[in-house]
């Protein structure tokens, strides 16, 4: 009988999710295999470190917190068209739907 390889990666281990499940804490990642799992999450962060810079730093974890707030409200919820809305904002897409 064949066996299916252990996948040794830390987010899909069973260490992994029993440890997790031990804080109780919920994994966003689904099964192992499945490169979809976080691919919103992965495209955002990205999104976010080009546009606001990486490399850059903030005097504290409040002034970069207001930042990244300021960033998210301002321009990527208002301005930055997003594929899967049909390169509409998400402004003018949930405006769409209210209509």
């Amino acid at each position: 009988m064949l066996q299916r390889p252990v996948e040794l990666t830390q987010y899909t281990s069973r260490e992994f999710a029993m440890l997790a499940s031990e804080f109780d804490i919920r994994l966003s990642v689904g099964r192992t295999g499945q490169c979809w799992d976080n691919a919103l999450a992965e495209s955002f962060f990205s999104t976010l470190k080009n546009e606001l810079g990486d490399t850059r730093t903030w005097p504290s974890r409040a002034a970069a917190r207001t930042e990244i707030f300021e960033w998210i409200e301002s321009w990527y919820n208002l301005r930055r068209l997003h594929s899967r809305l049909g390169y509409r904002t998400p402004a003018e897409y949930e405006a769409a739907l209210a209509a």
